[in-house]
Formats: C-alpha cells, sequence, structure tokens
C-alpha cells in the first residue's frame, strides 16, 4: 500500500520513501516534463535511478535540490547562476542579494499599487447613490421607510417632489452627508435665536429662515418664498414635522414657522 504525502510517496510496508517518475515530479512540482528534460541535458537535474525498464527516478535527494531549484527559479534566477548557487559558488552570493533587493522592491511597488487601487475603489464607492439603508444609518430616526412612502403619497405627483427626485436619485453618501451637516446649521441658527430670546420677526430668525429656503433651493426643488410659507405651515399642522422640531427644542416648530413668514414678507 503507498500513500503520496506531498511531494514523496511514502510507503507503509517497507517504511522507506519511494522513488518518483518524471510524470509525478512535474505534477507534484507544477514544471513540466519537458523543463524536467531540459535540466537534465544541462546537467542541472538528473535522476540518479532508474528502472529495469530504463525509465528515469528521482531520489530523495533529487527532490530535495528540485525544490531548491523551483526557489531560485521563481526569483527569476537564470539557470546558469541557479547552477552556480547549487555548486556553493560564494561569487553568485552577491547576485543572489541583488536579487533579493529586486525583489523586496517589486514587493514594495505591489504594495503601493494595492492601496491605490483601494483608494480608487473607495472613491469610486462613494461616487455610488446612497441606498435607503445609507439614508437610514445618516438620519436614523429621521428617516423612516413609512415615512418616505407617506410624503410619496401625498406629494409625489406634484413638481416639486419630481423635480426632488431626479435631482436626488444620484446623490451619494457624501452628499447626503453635506445634506444633514447643513440641515443642522440651519437649526442650530434657530435655536441660537430661539434661546436668546429673539423674536422670530428678528434679523437673526428671518436670516436662518431665509437660510432655510436656500439649502432647499440647493439640494431638491425650486423654492419660493410663498411655497416656503406653505412648507411652515405644515411644520405646525403635521404631528410628524413637529415633533421633529419639538425634539430639538420646545416650541421650536411655531418658532421657525413664523420666522419664515415673517423672513416671506420681508421679501415682500
Amino acid at each position: 500500500m503507498t500513500a503520496t504525502t506531498g511531494r514523496r510517496n511514502w510507503s507503509r510496508e517497507t517504511g522507506d520513501m519511494e522513488m518518483l517518475t518524471v510524470g509525478q515530479v512535474a505534477q507534484t512540482f507544477g514544471v513540466t516534463v519537458r523543463t524536467l528534460h531540459h535540466y537534465d541535458e544541462v546537467g542541472l537535474l538528473s535522476p540518479s535511478e532508474r528502472t529495469r525498464a530504463g525509465y528515469r527516478l528521482y531520489t530523495v535527494e533529487d527532490l530535495e535540490r528540485l525544490a531548491t531549484i523551483v526557489t531560485y527559479r521563481r526569483l527569476d534566477l537564470p539557470l546558469d547562476a541557479v547552477a552556480a548557487l547549487l555548486r556553493g559558488d560564494g561569487s553568485t552570493l552577491e547576485h543572489l542579494r541583488r536579487q533579493r533587493d529586486a525583489v523586496m522592491t517589486k514587493v514594495e511597488e505591489l504594495h503601493g499599487l494595492v492601496d491605490a487601487i483601494d483608494a480608487r475603489l473607495e472613491r469610486k464607492m462613494n461616487e455610488q447613490p446612497a441606498t435607503r439603508e445609507d439614508l437610514k444609518e445618516i438620519f436614523g430616526d429621521g428617516f423612516k421607510d413609512e415615512y418616505q412612502d407617506e410624503a410619496q403619497e401625498r406629494w409625489g405627483e406634484t413638481d416639486a417632489w419630481k423635480q426632488s427626485a431626479k435631482r436626488t436619485e444620484k446623490y451619494t453618501v457624501a452628499d447626503w452627508e453635506k445634506v444633514k451637516a447643513e440641515s443642522a446649521t440651519v437649526n442650530d441658527a434657530f435655536v441660537a435665536a430661539l434661546t436668546a430670546g429673539l423674536p422670530a420677526t428678528s434679523p437673526e430668525a428671518m436670516d436662518a429662515a431665509e437660510e432655510h429656503r436656500a439649502q432647499i433651493e440647493k439640494w431638491f426643488y425650486d423654492c419660493s418664498h410663498d411655497f416656503q410659507r406653505n412648507l411652515a405651515d405644515m411644520y405646525v399642522a403635521d404631528p410628524q414635522f413637529t415633533k421633529t422640531y419639538e425634539d430639538i427644542a420646545p416650541g421650536l416648530a411655531v418658532y421657525v414657522r413664523d420666522a419664515i413668514h415673517a423672513n416671506a414678507d420681508r421679501h415682500s
């Protein structure tokens, strides 16, 4: 009974290592039979034994020599340099060191190439339109499927909704993060005016209202001051919108509505 272990065949009955034929060696080491014949012809590696029928057989020592040859060839060493190394010729030591340096340089270049590819992949991924899951992660409870479905049902046939849908369909995660950041800046301005005790008709509150309108127009749809008035009224009339503002600061929904109306009057 014979079992194959790695590149050698082991005889369980005798406990001896069996010798391999050319075909077996070629399959085990991933080299061609033609290559093995060439190594034999140039005196680099010759099978040490033969069968009674004259077939060449590789011994354990032959296979160890072949493993060394394969290693050197992977370093792109020419056959004459490999032969010199196998002879123990010290004159090739510096050549081998140079080959090692060359390999390490290639390794560093490949690492740089991988980094460049990763950076490109990241840029490409960031250029992809954001999914609903992305939006949920960015806006949290502020983005829920039922809110989006309800909004589409209520306003899906309006020009503003269609314009917004067309503009936002290509927005990336980075785009939506900018939208979120700018919205937070506008809300902070409203809150600052409210907590400072300034009336909704103050320049600070009305300026925040104008920024609110400009942000909508920048990212979503054309927003006139009259259209913004309607939005402001909805912030108070619709419980979902009211809660969004009241969660930021008590009384903010009414304050935003009044500031928007005051700003619209200012621009009339």
